[in-house]
């Protein structure tokens, strides 16, 4: 991962990071972040390597099912590991929420801790740093959501997805995306991207439902790309299904793998479309919305990413009917009330946005 970084980043960049930030040397078992905590720092790992483990729950009989059928008798399940260029503790400079996992020292490491009130400061008072920063994180969250697997992908944020784009993006960002982007009817059963084939615009679903799916098939990506060419069908695997409000085809302008899945609608579909080629201009010409765009990519990726680490660990905080709260515990998909002050506002633009695109 470190060639991300020093690809992404300038020699400024880097210079800002060593001058502000403070070089730590971490014993092996040291708990960097602790799981329902919010970090005060981001870390950038220079040698050594962590542990991300999630918590299984003790108390849902559930949970403890699928963790006696696994085999583990531990109460943290290892879901992955950072090494030399990751970041860790990214998640308060994308979303306001505490951590869903705890990242432990596997061995004696070495990284730079930056304070998040100097960094936060830094992103605010210098756009091009910002635009930088926010795509490494998107590449790095990108990585890392690869090598959980593709088996375990998943999405079904629906209208959330598009709430927190809103909520990011100024009206001038949003008055360019409705001018620049087409409206299109995507008929049942059409496919709009196709594993293993470029992505030319970025799609927001407006309405109906489109299906992900892998495929099965074993042959390498170019013998099925020319299959396809040829008129052959692929067997998929569904893994996921979108709605109204989720953005497609998203990573494809921070990562330069081909997709790995299939989005195909379900049923008629309405879709506002981006050309790939007037957004990566727009991106190159003006940093402002870069900055922005690249750091609503890499909440959405964070999003997805925190909630494969839930799935995996099983150790989702839900609260039930008859429940008692507690106010020291974050349960699964709780917002703060600055979020969700966002969110309301970015349903109004939600709104206008449809409006003015029916009458366009």
């Amino acid at each position: 991962m470190t060639e991300v970084l020093l690809k992404e980043l300038n020699n400024s960049d880097i210079d800002w990071i060593t001058a502000t930030g403070s070089r730590q040397e971490i014993a092996a078992g040291t708990v960097l972040i602790q799981e329902g905590k919010i970090l005060d720092s981001l870390n950038l790992i220079l040698d050594g390597s962590f542990v991300i483990t999630a918590s299984q729950s003790g108390n849902n009989h559930l949970d403890r099912a699928f963790a006696a059928l696994e085999g583990d008798e531990v109460k943290d399940r290892e879901i992955t590991r950072l090494s030399s260029g990751e970041i860790v503790g990214e998640i308060p400079f994308v979303q306001l929420r505490s951590i869903g996992t705890t990242v432990r020292a596997a061995e004696k490491s070495t990284l730079i801790s930056l304070p998040q009130q100097e960094l936060t400061a830094k992103l605010q008072q210098d756009v091009s740093f910002a635009s930088r920063f926010y795509r490494a994180i998107a590449i790095l969250l990108s990585d890392k959501i690869s090598q959980l697997g593709r088996s375990k992908l998943s999405r079904g944020q629906t209208l959330r997805d598009m709430l927190f784009v809103l909520g990011e993006l100024n009206d001038s960002d949003i008055d360019w995306m409705i001018a620049t982007g087409r409206r299109q009817k995507i008929a049942a059963n059409t496919v709009l991207i196709r594993e293993g084939s470029p992505v030319d615009a970025l799609h927001i679903l407006l309405n109906g439902t489109m299906s992900i799916t892998v495929s099965d098939d074993q042959r390498n990506p170019l013998t099925r790309a020319f299959a396809v060419i040829e008129g052959g069908e692929t067997t998929g695997r569904e893994i996921g299904r979108l709605s109204k409000g989720e953005i497609v085809g998203e990573t494809s302008f921070i990562d330069a793998r081909l997709p790995a899945a299939t989005v195909r609608a379900i049923e008629d579909s309405l879709v506002l479309s981006i050309q790939r080629q007037k957004l990566a201009a727009k991106l190159q010409q003006d940093i402002g919305f870069a900055s922005r765009f690249y750091r609503v990519i890499a909440i959405l990726l964070s999003h997805r990413l925190q909630g494969m680490f839930g799935r995996l660990g099983y150790g989702r905080r839900v609260y039930s009917k008859g429940q008692p709260l507690d106010e020291n515990v974050q349960y699964e998909e709780e917002l703060d009330s600055s979020a969700l002050d966002r969110m309301t506002l970015a349903g109004t633009k939600f709104d206008w946005m449809l409006s003015r695109l029916r009458e366009s």
